[in-house]
């Protein structure tokens, strides 16, 4: 083969690999704007309630026990997510509500929420990737029946407006947060928190809290956002003050 036929032959190659390219994730892109379930697609009559603007992304996780669960305005939910109501599909779960996401939320890819009792998720929540919120665990008191097979035990969770819920954290049952309470990444969190705190550790400790008079405690190490009459100030000084105030 001659260098000419080899060089068209590499450039239809890489011209076809661009299309097909191209193709592929214009179609998945079509693929995921069709999956998603808004409050305008079929998917939205089996939820308790699906607000307006509220999107669940495609591809979706396990997602069951629709009519026990209530998601706010414009909450948005990630890819892969999973959000259940009870052990199976097909359950009879009574009159109330198991899991109710506030307005405004956004939850991060590959999360999962599983009630069975109740979780309260309020407005504005935010979490990291992977997180897991559940208000069921395991019960290990029977010695001689395995761990899998005892009947779990139930306690509701609650989480307040505001919070960040970071990356791989686990919200284990009878949690309760306050509200805007930061949870670091991988934390494993059992118990009452108050509101505007920070948590954090396996199991999760209050790391800083804030106080009305005493302000945050322990204090931030960051120094504090410039006012805009200092960011005023420094666009005003000439190149000799910045080399006087750095000398």
């Amino acid at each position: 083969m001659s260098p000419k036929a080899r060089s068209l032959r590499q450039f239809v190659a890489v011209q076809a690999r661009r299309a097909a390219h191209a193709a592929v994730h214009r179609g998945w892109e079509w693929i995921q704007r069709q999956g998603e379930i808004t409050p305008h697609t079929p998917g939205r009559r089996r939820f308790a309630y699906l607000g307006e603007g509220a999107c669940i992304g495609f591809p979706v996780g396990a997602i069951y026990g629709e009519p026990w669960i209530s998601i706010g305005d414009h909450t948005l939910v990630g890819t892969h997510c999973t959000i259940s109501a009870g052990f199976v599909p097909g359950l009879d779960l009574g009159p109330d509500l198991i899991v109710r996401i506030g307005k405004g939320c956004s939850l991060g890819r590959g999360t999962h929420i599983v009630g069975h009792q109740s979780i309260e998720i309020g407005d504005d929540v935010f979490t990291g990737p992977n997180v897991y919120i559940t208000d069921q665990n395991h019960s290990y008191g029977d010695l001689d029946m395995p761990i899998g097979r005892q009947w779990p035990e139930n306690n509701p969770v609650v989480i307040g407006d505001g919070c960040w819920i970071g990356t791989g954290a686990i919200i284990l049952p009878g949690t309760r947060l306050g509200r805007n309470v930061a949870v670091a990444g991988g934390a494993v969190v059992r118990g009452e928190f108050p509101d505007h705190s920070v948590v954090g550790g396996v199991p999760a400790k209050l790391l800083r809290r804030y106080d009305a008079e005493l302000g945050w405690q322990p204090p931030l190490r960051n120094r504090p956002l410039a006012s805009l009459e200092e960011l005023d100030g420094l666009a005003a000084l000439t190149l000799d003050d910045l080399r006087e105030e750095a000398s």
